[in-house]
């Protein structure tokens, strides 16, 4: 009958091992009056999970003695287990509450003999029909697999990371584990206990790779810290286990001719690498995971404060999306330099309002009124625009600062290139004219053929605000300092084919006026002021791209203010230079002699055919011109009387 029993109890722990995770399986008979052991089985997989169960029979669990306490999985019971303190002992988990039949739980141990991590968990069993003894049954199961991963919950990214650091360093490991399989092995309660500073680091998983076999060798996994690189990693990566024993290694299976062995059992397996936006001198791939849990133990215990002044990431130079140092990402400002740019771009124009003024006050006289007051007043406002757009490349620039960089840029150009072209254009026409009639094109006429390209213009703009706003990109100077700069899409590529070709129909009207004679040499200075638009413009588009492509914010300020200055100062002091000056020698209600002598009766006049703003202005002139020569007439026939 007692040999029945013990062939049960055989039967019935060596069938606990079917399991693939169990590792050994207890089967304990213990006499509740005296302790003594009445019976014992102890079944134990070989390591590695190779060959039959073997039978264990150790000193501990001999029959007749007290079982040995120092057994992880050993509890020591009574009915009422609060009235022994050694179910409270440290190395038993808590049990659930609100369960009827109890057991109990270990905290993860490392097994020396088995050479693995595992947990074991032992149970209370009351044998039937025999008074004064009790059974006991406990198991250990393998969790040699798992992972310590203390970083945060893993995503995608870190196990992509964790597949990475594998190949870089076995790069004929082929087919590792997917990512939702990896997160199964890693333990939960370990997640977020890395000692990585929160705020300037991040934490990265770094599995300890003890070596790479084939697949085809029947070789047990081995005991980290035999030598070579076992130990090195080992002596740096703390693979020590509780009680000083070392951790076990893990092989995973992967369906190829090698099998990578890691070490899922280790404290500090991660890396603390400095987020984007700061830096390590010292430490640039980041901070080994053990080296900082052996920090924060010495920082914790007043030890040594290595912890937060040497290992800690240094928050980069302002502007700096990633650094490597100290140095500066954001190139540097001459605000000084640039604040005088300015105040004379802003005097300029300024001036232009002061001079639109006076020659309001001054309309009436002959320098002005021939030469369309209106059309000067649009020319004016146009270079005020031009001007201003200083102002708006001024600050860091933004969005808004772009917008209104297009704005004044190419309405102001618009503006002050069409009022000229409008005069100019009336002359070309007048000149091509074979006819004895006068041609009469009045100031309304050229406002109503005006008035349509400024809206194509304002049309254009508005669209391109409304629908794609122009946007400050970060660029690199020549020493790689970041800086921004107004976007360049293919609204400004339009825009820029359509001001050429403007450009080219203004140069191709100014070359057929070339020979054309009109009052005060108006024609001439304005198809001057035309082609040094153009060629302002093509040349400082020639700078900005091709002799001074990285230059840096102040450079490409100082170009802006050189192209606005050549552009738009030289355009009034060719067209309103001249007039003024003729003012204020007191000559603007004199005729232009020169211009007399060659017949020219008006402000845009060839071939003796006047062209003025107004028809009641051109009679007028005539009328008076007609009654100077009556007067000389009569004058030389009395001389010839006498």
């Amino acid at each position: 009958m007692f040999n029945n029993y013990c062939r049960l109890l055989d039967a019935l722990a060596k069938g606990l091992l079917s399991d693939g995770h169990v590792t050994s399986a207890r089967i304990l008979s213990i006499n509740v009056s005296d302790g003594l052991l009445t019976n014992s089985v102890w079944w134990n997989k070989e390591v590695g999970g190779m060959g039959t169960p073997m039978r264990i029979e150790a000193e501990g669990i001999a029959i007749g003695s007290k079982p040995d306490p120092s057994y992880p999985w050993l509890v020591i019971w009574y009915e009422d287990e609060s009235s022994f303190p050694g179910l409270r002992s440290p190395k038993f988990s808590p049990p659930p509450p609100n369960i009827a039949y109890r057991g109990w739980w270990t905290f993860p141990y490392y097994s020396c003999t088995q050479k693995k991590w595992i947990l074991s968990y032992s149970v209370a069993i009351p044998p039937m029909g025999r008074h004064g003894i009790r059974g006991f049954l406990s198991i250990d199961i393998d969790i040699n697999d798992l992972q310590v991963n203390q970083c945060n919950n893993p995503n995608r990214f870190e196990i992509l990371s964790y597949n990475q650091h594998l190949r870089q360093y076995y790069p004929f490991v082929r087919n590792l584990k997917t990512g939702e399989d990896e997160q199964l092995r890693q333990i939960e309660a370990f997640h977020g206990s890395h000692k990585c500073h929160v705020h300037s680091m991040r934490c990265g998983y770094r599995p300890v790779v003890t070596s790479v076999i084939s697949s085809s060798a029947s070789l047990p996994p081995t005991v980290n810290g035999t030598g070579g690189l076992a130990a090195t990693l080992g002596a740096v990566n703390g693979t020590v286990g509780a009680g000083g024993s070392v951790a076990a290694s893990v092989v995973l299976a992967v369906p190829n001719p090698y099998q990578t062995v890691i070490n899922g059992w280790t404290r500090g397996a991660y890396q603390c690498k400095c987020k984007d936006g700061f830096y390590s001198v010292r430490h640039r791939d980041g901070f080994n995971g053990s080296i900082m849990e052996v920090a924060y133990e010495e920082y914790r215990n007043n030890i040594s404060t290595f912890y937060r002044d040497e290992f800690v990431c240094v928050r980069c130079a302002s502007g700096c999306a990633t650094c490597r140092g100290p140095q500066a990402c954001l190139a540097s400002y001459n605000w000084a330099f640039r604040t005088t740019l300015l105040t004379f771009s802003v005097m300029c124009a300024g001036f232009t309002v002061v001079l639109a003024l006076y020659m309001y006050q001054h309309r009436k006289v002959k320098v002005f009124k021939v030469a369309s007051p209106i059309f000067l007043t649009i020319t004016l406002l146009g270079c005020a625009f031009m001007y201003l757009e200083m102002a708006a490349i001024f600050p860091i620039l933004d969005k808004y600062s772009c917008i209104a960089t297009k704005w004044t840029r190419h309405m102001g150009f618009c503006v002050t290139y069409t009022a000229l072209l409008m005069k100019t254009w009336r002359v070309s026409l007048t000149y091509r004219v074979k006819s004895a009639h006068k041609v009469k094109l009045t100031d309304k006429q050229l406002l109503q053929w005006m008035v349509p390209i400024l809206l194509v213009m304002f049309i254009y703009l508005g669209t391109w605000t409304l629908s794609a706003p122009p946007d400050a990109e970060k660029i690199e100077d020549q020493h790689g300092l970041i800086f921004k700069q107004c976007s360049y899409n293919w609204w400004d590529h339009s825009l820029a084919i359509g001001e050429v070709l403007f450009l080219a129909w203004g140069i191709r009207v100014c070359y057929n006026v070339r020979n054309a004679e009109s009052l005060y040499n108006e024609a001439k200075l304005i198809s001057y002021a035309i082609y040094n638009i153009a060629l302002v413009n093509t040349t400082m588009v020639a700078f900005h791209l091709f002799i001074f492509p990285q230059a840096g914010p102040d450079i490409k300020y100082l170009l802006g203010f050189i192209r606005t200055q050549l552009s738009t100062s030289v355009t009034i002091a060719l067209v309103f230079g001249p007039k003024v000056l003729r003012i204020l020698r007191g000559q603007g209600d004199q005729w232009d002699h020169r211009a007399r002598k060659r017949g020219i009766t008006a402000s845009f006049s060839l071939n003796g055919i006047g062209l003025v703003p107004e028809e009641t202005a051109d009679l007028y002139q005539e009328n008076e011109e007609l009654k100077v020569r009556y007067g000389l007439v009569e004058k030389a026939a009395a001389n010839e009387a006498k």
